[in-house]
């Protein structure tokens, strides 16, 4: 599975940027796709995750209520509406997917995800 993530760019506290993730190859192994980020200095952190068969959602409680996590199975794409972005949103955003049968959601570190793509730099400065 090869993951593509777009959409990045720099935004002013309270704008909305949305990201999207494009999946190929084999993508019929993907069981649930998160986005995750990671700031200069610190650790990954997941933000939001979404079972591709269910649609069951999941999100890091830093973003409830000002992201959204949604999938396209035609267009095998997820998406990422971040509305109300706030200066700690700045990092850089990666999709990455599971394969069947881990653990719902997976490691907050995205330790058991298996396919990563390579990131979007989201910047929220004033």
């Amino acid at each position: 599975v090869q993951l593509a993530e777009s959409g990045g760019g720099l935004v002013q506290p309270g704008e909305s940027l949305k990201l999207t993730c494009r999946l190929s190859g084999n993508t019929a192994m993907r069981y649930a796709i998160g986005w995750f980020r990671q700031a200069p200095g610190k650790e990954r952190e997941r933000v939001s995750v979404i079972r591709w068969n269910f649609g069951s959602t999941y999100y890091e409680d830093s973003v409830k209520g000002r992201f959204t996590i949604s999938a396209d199975n035609n267009q095998n794409e997820v998406y990422l509406q971040m509305n109300n972005l706030k200066l700690e949103d700045t990092a850089v955003y990666y999709c990455a997917a599971q394969r069947p049968f881990r653990p719902w959601p997976g490691a907050k570190d995205g330790n058991d995800y298996d396919w990563w793509g390579q990131g979007t730099q989201v910047t929220v400065s004033s």
